[in-house]
């Protein structure tokens, strides 16, 4: 794990090596363990080292036996042993036993078409000199980010693994993206290509960038995607269930590979705890697992994690605590390189700098729910064309109930399903997710929000790929290729690196995702159950109650807490005079959403979360930004 950036000049002439310094420097929570550069007149590309694998030679940038192909590279290559073994017989010459190395040779031998070859979690930049040639990837599944930024004044083109420190070779002072913040308020997060800074773009996952002297094309290499309708398994129960747990463990056991001990974050829930098992009968006797809960009982899994911890005899390190949110949420925004509305922030951050504390890496449940079906969404999904009349009846009277502070109550789960169950597929799955109407952006954006938006747009670009394919799993795929990408996965690589910490995801994996993707609905919800197929593959390793236990996961009571101790706190950060001074969102329309939720008309919970992040995260990060435009401004 590290954290990459670089500069390259499309005309040749020669790019300032101090910024790409600056940038390195601005990512040393991604790699403490060292840092290298590469400085060519028109080329210079950075990294920060966090050592995993080959602790003595791995350290980058690695280059081709000659000297004209340079590699700097975030994550991990599964299959690099393999890859190695090919590249040795094919006459290479390797110095290291590095997986970053490999990849500069296997470039040599197939151009940019070599990333499909790749089993893992990456972003890298590759320099050829010889062809004046800069290549961006990032891996099929968006599991690591890769920022970039093309100036036309300079004629250059920037990258970075956050966009703090991309954002450190502007030639000036970046504004804020009314596109990215309408999205932002549609659904708390900012959804590839777009980012929080106008002119600053996420590569996409799947996706190659290739920069010349004349050119920039981005270009897609990889697109998990379900399979269509008429291609869909039809083997046994039986035989899917022995299938599935041969490719989980495949997965694990690759996810392993490390030359320093490797843990697990333990939440108590199936997703997280079949991983326990898998690595547990890998590693034996001394896996440490990690998990953090909250002194409210509805958000508390700290029994079943033990239960799973027990019974596969792994070091539990449990923390059960009552964080001061107002003290901590102020540190888990300065960890994150732009806006992200998710609660769920502060347990990840909590419990990755617990496991950071005794290992380098760990593995996450991350993907499950939306290769398998683990949402309650789906479920809704499933049933919304039968039961939509009857929520059109009932509507007035349930909107009416009072808010309940409990975790997603059945008044809040009521309310979200009569609110979009008569609209078309499509539009109903992306209104359960909804946080705020096109009606409520424009009361909220104090310009009035930016004409033409369309924070859909994305959503329905991808919807449309899958036109072959069967409703529910076109569902799963909206959230595997948007949701997951640019909110759980920005989570978790942001919580876990801001304590130096590599977080691995063995459910997304090609091995595991080719069966997912293909599975009749029936094996992934059916009646009430959700994730069918992965519970029976469960049910000979785990406890029953974890197993047919319900969903919960790292959170936190948000809407008691948004009605307790962090409400003075909230009303600080949106108060009129703090919304005034940024210009960005309209007191009075903020305020509403303030009242609304602490008169318990309606859990906002989701709503207030997101516009505390965006207040304080302007705050935190765009003077930094504008003192680094106004130096280079004046260079």
């Amino acid at each position: 794990m590290c954290g990459i950036c670089g500069i390259v000049s499309l005309s040749g002439a020669e790019v300032d090596h101090r910024r790409v310094g600056a940038m390195t420097e601005a990512m040393v929570h991604r790699g403490p363990d060292g840092s290298g550069e590469l400085r060519r007149d028109a080329a210079s590309l950075g990294m920060r080292r966090l050592a995993i694998i080959d602790l003595v030679g791995g350290d980058q940038p690695q280059s081709n036996e000659d000297g004209t192909v340079h590699v700097v590279q975030n994550g991990e290559i599964y299959n690099y042993r393999e890859l190695r073994r090919e590249l040795l017989g094919r006459g290479h010459q390797l110095r290291s036993e590095s997986d970053t190395e490999v990849l500069v040779h296997l470039y040599e031998d197939l151009g940019p078409a070599f990333v499909e070859r790749l089993r893992g979690m990456f972003a890298l930049a590759i320099w050829d000199e010889r062809r004046h040639r800069l290549l961006l990837a990032r891996d099929r599944f968006g599991i690591k980010p890769l920022f970039y930024a093309h100036s036309s004044s300079s004629a250059t083109l920037a990258f970075a693994s956050e966009l703090t420190a991309l954002a450190l070779a502007a030639d000036r002072t970046p504004d804020l993206d009314p596109a990215a913040l309408e999205a932002y308020l549609a659904f708390n997060s900012i959804p590839a290509p777009l980012s929080v800074l106008a002119g600053h773009h996420k590569l996409p996952p799947g996706h190659t960038l290739l920069v010349s002297k004349d050119t920039i094309k981005v270009e897609r290499f990889a697109r998990p995607a379900p399979v269509d309708a008429s291609d869909v398994r039809q083997s046994g129960s039986t035989a899917l269930v022995d299938e599935l747990l041969a490719r989980l463990k495949d997965s694990v056991t690759a996810h392993l590979i490390a030359d320093v001990p490797v843990g697990v974050l333990l939440s108590g829930g199936i997703d997280s705890s079949l991983i326990t098992a898998l690595a547990a009968h890998e590693v034996g006797a001394g896996l440490r697992t990690f998990s953090i809960a909250f002194r409210e009982p509805t958000f508390d899994e700290s029994a079943r994690a033990q239960a799973v911890s027990e019974r596969f005899g792994t070091e539990h390190h449990p923390l059960v605590v009552e964080p001061d949110a107002v003290a901590l949420l102020p540190r888990v925004v300065q960890a994150l390189d732009e806006p992200l509305g998710d609660s769920s922030l502060l347990p990840t951050f909590l419990v990755s700098e617990l496991a950071a504390s005794e290992v380098k890496v760990v593995l996450t449940g991350e993907g499950a729910d939306e290769l398998f079906g683990g949402y309650e969404t789906y479920l809704a999904d499933v049933v919304a064309d039968r039961l939509a009349p009857l929520a059109r009846a009932l509507r007035p009277a349930i909107e009416r109930l009072p808010s309940s502070s409990r975790r997603v109550s059945l008044e809040y789960r009521a309310k979200r399903f009569a609110r979009a169950a008569n609209l078309p597929p499509f539009e109903r799955h992306l209104g359960w997710k909804l946080i705020f109407s096109p009606e409520q952006r424009e009361r909220l954006l104090a310009g009035g929000g930016r004409d033409g938006a369309d924070p859909y747009a994305i959503y329905r670009e991808r919807y449309a790929e899958t036109a072959g394919a069967e409703s529910l799993a076109r569902m799963q795929d909206l959230d595997l290729g948007v949701y997951l990408v640019d909110d759980l996965l920005v989570k978790t690589d942001r919580m876990s690196m801001a304590h130096s910490l590599e977080a691995r995801v063995p459910y997304l994996d090609q091995v595991v995702a080719e069966l997912a993707l293909a599975l009749p609905r029936d094996q992934r919800v059916r009646g009430a159950t959700k994730k069918r197929l992965l519970r029976r593959a469960a049910a000979s390793l785990l406890p029953s109650e974890i197993v047919h236990g319900r969903k919960r996961g790292f959170s936190i009571p948000a809407a008691a807490w948004l009605r307790g101790p962090m409400a003075p706190y909230m009303r600080e950060l949106l108060s009129p005079s703090n919304l005034r001074r940024q210009g960005i969102l309209d007191p009075a329309a903020v305020g509403q959403v303030i009242d609304a939720h602490l008169s318990r008309r309606e859990d906002l919970s989701r709503q207030l979360w997101g516009l505390m992040t965006l207040t304080l995260w302007i705050d935190q990060h765009m003077p930094a930004m504008s003192k680094a435009g106004s130096a280079a401004a004046r260079a």
